[in-house]
């Protein structure tokens, strides 16, 4: 197997269109053909993880949090980000981040994460989008009674109408039509210079843009009308309700802040916690984020969260979710991203059988409890 393959395989798992438009996932270093059978997983490659990479003689290591984030203007040994990047490319060791693809995405880290919060339902604070090609428009036209199958017929056979796997999708709402012939006009209902009324209906059907330009003209020459009411609007984008920025759960059953707390330091297998205490009663809805979550605290208020977890916090972001009525809970940046480590490593041992994955034993917390 190959660095491809691995590459394709987090791609997968945590597809990094997912990624913040501010971060750099996907391969980093490397080659993408070069053989592959030996894989580290760690948060932060450092040069003991490097170091620890070489003894294990791997051919690439998953690193979470980008060995290449922002830009440098030199790659030298005097500073500790120049020296991974050589040693790694001496070693001819690959480099693979998902970072905030794994956080966004279904089943990844956040998910994980919200686990420990409790049982319940979630969803993102902030969804992922998702451009349905064959539903980008809607396509509206005006039709009489007797000529509304006929005309989406010809639209649905021109490619528009289209829901996943359906066709011929459209709806029909009777209407009263208006209109007045110009001169030189042959009005297929009534006369030239007259204001005429008439039962129409009103067909509506999705399509694509690539469908649009052949439906339209399938829809003019299947209609009655010389001048066809056409209308196009363009939609949004799909929300997702599985995948995107940090997630809001809703408690199966009400908890204390004091009980989430011994939820997560069991999770996430850290001694404390740091809170900050806004209210005594029970919490419903909880809200996290992996890291530092503070750009989150506020659209999770607005989404109902009375608690935020996350790994850390600015000061006067807490202050501000006190305020407000929001609880907090630190466990520190990387506590809450290391522990789903092993699940990442068996889910790419599921799908690459071929390589083996072992999660860095160098890979720690730059602080300590002291």
């Amino acid at each position: 197997m190959f660095v491809s393959d691995l590459n394709a395989a987090i791609n997968a798992i945590a597809p990094f269109t997912l990624g913040a438009e501010w971060d750099n996932v996907g391969l980093l270093v490397g080659r993408y053909e070069a053989p592959c059978a030996r894989v580290l997983l760690c948060i932060d490659l450092t040069e003991a993880v490097l170091q620890e990479a070489i003894e294990r003689d791997v051919q690439a290591v998953v690193a979470y949090h980008p060995v290449i984030f922002k830009a440098s203007p030199c790659i030298t040994d005097r500073f500790p980000q120049g020296r991974v990047l050589m040693g790694l490319i001496e070693a001819g060791i690959a480099v693979i981040s998902p970072h905030t693809a794994l956080d966004a995405a279904p089943d990844g880290m956040t998910d994980w994460l919200a686990q420990g919060i409790g049982g319940g339902s979630t969803r993102p604070i902030h969804p992922e989008s998702d451009h349905c090609a064959d539903e980008a428009h809607e396509l509206t036209v005006m039709v009489p009674r007797d000529a509304v199958d006929a005309v989406r017929t010809a639209a649905a056979a021109a490619g528009a109408g289209r829901i996943g796997d359906y066709d011929t999708c459209s709806t029909a709402a009777e209407v009263i039509g208006t209109f007045r012939g110009g001169d030189g006009t042959s009005p297929t209902v009534g006369e030239a210079g007259t204001v005429e009324q008439v039962e129409e209906y009103r067909l509506t059907l999705p399509c694509g843009a690539q469908a649009l330009p052949g439906a339209i003209e399938a829809i003019r020459a299947a209609h009655p009308y010389e001048e066809p009411p056409i209308h196009v609007v363009s939609l949004t984008n799909h929300p997702l309700t599985d995948r995107g920025e940090g997630r809001v759960l809703t408690l199966d059953e009400p908890a204390t802040i004091e009980v989430i707390a011994d939820r997560l330091k069991l999770h996430l297998d850290v001694p404390s916690l740091r809170m900050v205490k806004a209210s005594e009663d029970p919490h419903s809805v909880a809200a996290c984020c992996p890291g530092s979550g503070g750009s989150l605290l506020h659209p999770a208020s607005v989404a109902g969260a009375t608690v935020f977890v996350t790994g850390e916090m600015r000061h006067h972001d807490l202050l501000e979710a006190k305020a407000n009525g929001v609880s907090v809970l630190l466990a520190g940046h990387t506590n809450t991203e290391r522990g789903f480590l092993p699940h990442l490593a068996a889910r790419l041992a599921g799908m690459c059988s071929n390589m083996t994955f072992t999660v860095s034993k160098a890979d720690t917390a730059p602080w300590c409890e002291v």
